[in-house]
């Protein structure tokens, strides 16, 4: 049986040519799937990406929480070259190399991944949380730290509080409110998630801070700060 993080080549491909990377976006976001199909999790993994040497190499952390107590449990790095230049809209072709590695070194397959970054808040639908879910297919959630594409109305002051994004007259996201006073984070689907529990399940690893548990450890290691 094919472990979920040992993906076919072809889904991460970068040859140089944008045209056929967006085309590739297009046809594996075909295949999302905005409905909730995860058991209860037990184990949560939270994922981001940094760079070294001027972005030279990619760092990727990952992070394996207990979903009850929301308390690390296993956490991995991964370093790897970067293998295509910053271009916007294709993100998750940079940093998914680096992020597969560092999940594949976890002793347990998540039953739910937070990634810092989009689901389907992205102009052809596939975000670096919406690419993850569907090559892996797990279940996926972005959680994202401003708009990338799509508006929403203002949203209110408190813990909890939530606006619908929308794009093109299609909601792709919620823009919600994860601590009184703070700007919202951008929570989006990724794969294998709905909208509403997309939002519940961001809420539910909430510890105070303004990022989620899995997000937050992840993106301090791969940031190298302190925790």
């Amino acid at each position: 049986m094919r472990h979920p993080f040992d993906i076919d080549p072809q889904w991460l491909a970068w040859d140089g040519d944008v045209a056929r990377a967006r085309a590739l976006q297009s046809e594996l976001a075909a295949g999302v799937r905005l409905h909730d199909e995860l058991p209860p999790p037990r184990l949560i993994a939270g994922v981001d990406v940094g760079f070294e040497q001027g972005g030279a190499v990619t760092r990727a952390s990952a992070v394996l929480l207990d979903a009850a107590s929301m308390q690390p449990v296993a956490d991995a790095l991964a370093r790897l070259p970067t293998r295509m230049p910053y271009i916007p809209g294709l993100l998750s072709f940079r940093e998914l190399p680096a992020v597969l590695e560092a999940l594949a070194q976890l002793p347990e397959v998540p039953d739910l991944i937070l990634v810092d970054g989009h689901g389907v808040a992205h102009p052809r639908g596939l975000g670096i949380a919406a690419h993850l879910g569907v090559v892996t297919d797990l279940p996926a959630i972005g959680v994202a730290k401003k708009v990338l594409v799509g508006k929403h109305d203002p949203v209110g002051p408190q813990r909890g509080d939530q606006a619908v994004l929308i794009h093109r007259g299609r909601l792709i996201g919620t823009a919600l409110r994860s601590k009184d006073g703070i700007k919202p984070l951008i929570v989006s689907p990724g794969h294998r998630v709905s909208h509403a529990t997309a939002v519940q399940q961001v809420l539910a690893c909430g510890r105070g801070y303004k990022l989620p548990e899995p997000t937050r450890w992840a993106d301090r290691i791969a940031s190298r700060r302190d925790l």
